[in-house]
């Protein structure tokens, strides 16, 4: 366990960032969390408001919201004021300027980023505090968030992802004598219709509060512009808001066709954010019976369906979600790449392959690698080695005129010799060397083909009866993830998953550091005994404050699948 200062959580008395004892911290955020829960399935709404105010306001809560914001991936990103929160003093400062009293938003800094169809989706950048203030009540809200969701609801939830979606897609379409006809449902605009009235009315949390973030506008060159409707893409709290906005819509379709008095209509919701899909037993009852319903519930959010992307498909056609098409074949439905995310994908590679003509082979490998590795993970579910060994050969094919090109005069045996040497049980392998160092081009082909477990519909991260239940699904998770790094995986397993610092958990989304124990600056050997693995901010807090770290002791515990 490390030596860690000694400071009171719960004051706002702090003598500097890292100072703060984060083991206290999470653990008060956690617990008023977990009572959140406990009180919104009991429909205490009163004490859920009480215990949501109790939070909004702790130093445990600031402390994380801070931390939430100055780690993520928009930490160097400002907003209008052009201030970030770079330095552990500017970080102190920040918690105790988290008060409610006289707190007014900034407008938010609108910037454009484009979408696969050539056009521009807006984002709205909130400042530093209010993107921290967003994050502090998000402490709040999530939990109820979670308690009141629907069960295939997938997008942006803790613990949920596009595999889950994707394999509940898989269920509800396998069968002998499942539905037939999809309603592929896509939501126009959906960040920037949804009524503000809707989401004063019904949204669980400080209504002054809200309304100031929804009516805080935004700046475009210079020109203030007011919203009168919409939530921001690009605020941390944003997509929990239109999550819940479009939660019921499962239980609105139960209630409609319920299984018991209507099994054969087969109606069944699967969603990930603002895009869904509705299946039935036939177009007639999709078209004339569910779409109007759906809209029915829409407007009142002032929401509508996008009329380009809603259209019913018969699954012997296929239809394409979440980058994967799902398509039966005879007595087979399979769930494989789309095409035209393969064919993206594709785009992208060849373009920074050409965009990079004169560059070392080892930095082109460098720049390759993760891009291909990321995109065969994420899909590494479906029916996908036949697509990984057609994309890895049109790299290779780009990558040979690439190395062609760049010796016009040389035979392609010495071309060959140079850039494609056997390795790893190739005959061709694309390799380079950066700083004596030799990489080889990462092949899609070798990830291997993995079926997903889905999440359970009613599993909830906040609440502590579904703990053990997490705690295995992650187990498993990194053990895939750790797969091939030996030493990596043995340090997680030894220490159980936990940073010994902060005693939270070590993920893919945390990502971590490797510590020695004794300083290699202090003769500490690079050896796993002299290791172990912390969070990114903890790592810095045992360094800035000198602090000691002892092995964790290993505790054994039988692995069941989740």
């Amino acid at each position: 366990m490390a030596t860690v200062l000694t400071v009171d959580a719960v004051s706002h008395r702090m003598t500097g960032w890292h100072s703060i004892d984060w083991q206290k911290v999470h653990r008060n955020v956690r617990r008023l969390q977990a009572r959140i829960v406990q009180a919104a399935k009991a429909g205490k709404w009163r004490k859920v408001k009480s215990l949501q105010r109790l939070l909004s306001r702790s130093f445990s809560a600031k402390a994380q919201a801070v931390k939430r914001v100055t780690e993520n991936k928009g930490k160097r990103t400002p907003g209008v004021d052009g201030v970030i929160w770079n330095t552990p003093r500017k970080k102190a400062i920040a918690i105790r300027s988290l008060r409610q009293r006289g707190y007014r938003p900034q407008p938010l800094r609108r910037v454009y980023v484009p979408k696969r169809n050539g056009k521009k989706r807006p984002l709205g950048i909130p400042t530093m505090k209010d993107r921290a203030m967003q994050a502090l009540y998000l402490l709040a809200l999530e939990p109820i968030a979670e308690t009141t969701s629907d069960p295939n609801s997938y997008g942006f939830r803790k613990e949920r992802s596009t595999a889950d979606a994707i394999e509940q897609c898989f269920k509800v379409l396998c069968g002998k004598h499942s539905a037939r006809w999809i309603l592929e449902a896509d939501i126009k605009a959906c960040f920037d219709r949804i009524s503000h009235e809707w989401l004063l009315a019904n949204i669980p949390m400080e209504k002054a509060i809200l309304r100031k973030w929804l009516k805080a506008g935004y700046m475009e060159q210079g020109i203030l512009y007011a919203t009168e409707e919409g939530t921001p893409q690009g605020g941390i709290i944003s997509p929990v808001l239109a999550n819940m906005a479009l939660d019921r819509l499962e239980a609105k379709l139960a209630e409609w066709f319920p299984k018991r008095s209507r099994p054969h209509q087969k109606v069944h919701l699967v969603r990930y954010a603002d895009d869904f899909i509705i299946t039935g037993i036939s177009k007639k009852l999709l078209k004339d019976e569910v779409k109007p319903l759906v809209e029915e519930f829409l407007r009142e959010r002032g929401l509508t369906l996008s009329p380009e992307k809603t259209r019913v498909t018969h699954i012997e056609d296929g239809f394409d979600f979440l980058g994967f098409n799902i398509r039966r074949y005879q007595n087979k439905v399979l769930t494989k790449p789309a095409k035209k995310s393969v064919k993206a994908f594709l785009a992208k590679v060849r373009g920074i392959i050409k965009r990079n003509p004169t560059f070392p082979a080892g930095k082109l490998i460098r720049l390759l690698n993760p891009i291909i590795r990321g995109w065969a993970q994420y899909y590494r579910h479906g029916v996908s080695k036949r697509t990984f060994c057609q994309v890895d050969n049109a790299i290779f094919q780009t990558l040979w005129r690439w190395a062609k090109r760049r010796h016009r005069n040389k035979p392609w045996r010495w071309v060959k010799g140079k850039y494609f040497p056997a390795a790893n049980g190739r005959e061709w392998a694309f390799s380079g060397k950066v700083d004596g160092k030799t990489y080889h081009l990462f092949y899609a082909a070798r990830v291997p083909i993995r079926r997903h477990i889905k999440v359970k519909g009613r599993a909830n991260p906040f609440d502590p009866e579904w703990e053990i239940y997490f705690e295995k699904r992650l187990t498993r998770k990194m053990t895939h993830t750790l797969k091939g790094r030996r030493q990596l995986r043995k340090l997680w397993r030894e220490q159980n998953g936990i940073c010994p610092v902060c005693e939270q958990k070590i993920t893919e989304i945390t990502e971590w550091n490797n510590h020695h124990i004794i300083w290699r600056s202090k003769g500490g050997p690079d050896t796993a005994e002299n290791r172990v693995l912390l969070h990114p901010n903890c790592h810095r807090q045992v360094h800035n404050l000198k602090l000691t770290v002892e092995k964790p002791r290993p505790v054994k515990r039988a692995l069941v699948e989740a």
